[in-house]
């Protein structure tokens, strides 16, 4: 039996409203090595770059479910905690990436104060001790544990995924696991992301389109806003949330090591449609990068080295500079279009989901 989820405390997904074309995978059957799961996988991999893994029917995805109800409960805690709190913990004073941000929309709270859009990332490496923890509120100092458990599920969950694309992509095995240790340092985070009310503004839509900087993306929502750009007709199309499924999507690391074999698709954030309009829109994120010390460049081997040879001289640079001058504007991103590489996008920041 799929475990229970929040969904129905929601406004409905609205009606007559055009969707992403996700394909539905399986984690259970890519647990069980089913043939057909693992192609389809491969093949969204290729094409869309987005799709939805279903966690009913496995342990471990119903925990995974279950985690994240909780850790949605505890954001929307983490958003009741007074602004002066959270400002204690900005990313400026903290670190390049990892900590609080916030930007203000004008809207007025019942306090008198600016409702804002705020993401709080929390480092991987600081969960699960692979270094000295930054600072952070005693509410997500109390949560540590939940935090921690949702680390390790979601990237047994993303060294699975792993694992099927390198069979695919027939290189030897572990040659991409061996870039994304959990025992090493790398970017991977855990992000809460609170959008709150406000009207549709195709500037701010413009703004936020991005592709992911690391290798995957975990992602569980309760309200829609999510849109990704369609790579044939290049229409924004809405990603409806499905009760226990997570939304997973490929980043720009793993077009860069297959060569643009594999897709990061742009993707952006808009506010719900009726009747969800009226609520601050929440997600939940896990994303995965490559160890710190890996240089994102093209491997070498199986389907890879039948990929066409770039004319130009691609950027060789370190996952850790690269998320870092990624999330200021510094370097553009990396997109594809039916398999091959693309014009590079210029992207602000690795916007909200």
């Amino acid at each position: 039996m799929a475990p229970a989820t929040s969904h129905h405390l929601y406004p409905p997904f609205p009606d007559g409203v055009v969707t992403a074309p996700l394909v539905s995978i399986s984690l259970a059957e890519l647990e069980a090595d089913n043939v057909a799961a693992s192609e389809d996988l491969f093949k969204a991999s290729k094409e869309l770059g987005f799709f939805y893994l279903k966690m009913d029917g496995s342990s471990l995805g119903e925990k995974i479910v279950l985690l994240a109800e909780e850790l949605h409960a505890l954001q929307k805690k983490f958003d009741d905690l007074p602004f002066a709190e959270k400002d204690q913990f900005a990313r400026e004073k903290l670190h390049p990436f990892f900590g609080y941000r916030h930007s203000e929309i004008g809207s007025i709270r019942e306090d008198g104060t600016c409702d804002r859009n705020e993401l709080y990332n929390m480092r991987k490496d600081d969960i699960i001790g692979n270094c000295e923890p930054l600072p952070c509120p005693d509410l997500i100092k109390q949560h540590w544990e939940l935090l921690r458990e949702y680390v390790y599920s979601c990237r047994a969950v993303i060294d699975l995924l792993i694992v099927h694309l390198e069979r695919h992509l027939q290189v030897p095995s572990g040659m991409i696991a061996r870039l994304h240790r959990i025992t090493e340092r790398s970017g991977d985070h855990i992000r809460f992301n609170k959008s709150g009310i406000q009207s549709y503004s195709e500037e701010a839509a413009r703004r936020s389109e991005h592709t992911d900087f690391g290798t995957l993306t975990i992602l569980f929502n309760w309200l829609a806003g999510l849109q990704i750009r369609l790579q044939d007709t290049e229409d924004w199309v809405y990603v409806r949330p499905i009760p226990g499924s997570a939304v997973v999507n490929l980043g720009d690391a793993l077009v860069k090591f297959t060569a643009g074999l594999l897709r990061s698709n742009i993707h952006r954030v808009v506010p719900p449609l009726p009747p969800q309009d009226g609520l601050s829109r929440h997600s939940l994120v896990y994303f995965s990068r490559p160890e710190d010390s890996v240089v994102l460049r093209r491997l070498k081997g199986g389907l890879i080295d039948r990929q066409p040879v770039s004319e130009t001289d691609d950027l060789e640079i370190r996952a850790e500079e690269w998320i870092v001058r990624r999330s200021v504007g510094d370097l553009q991103g990396v997109y594809t279009h039916k398999g091959g590489l693309e014009p590079r996008t210029l992207v602000v920041a690795e916007g909200s989901l």
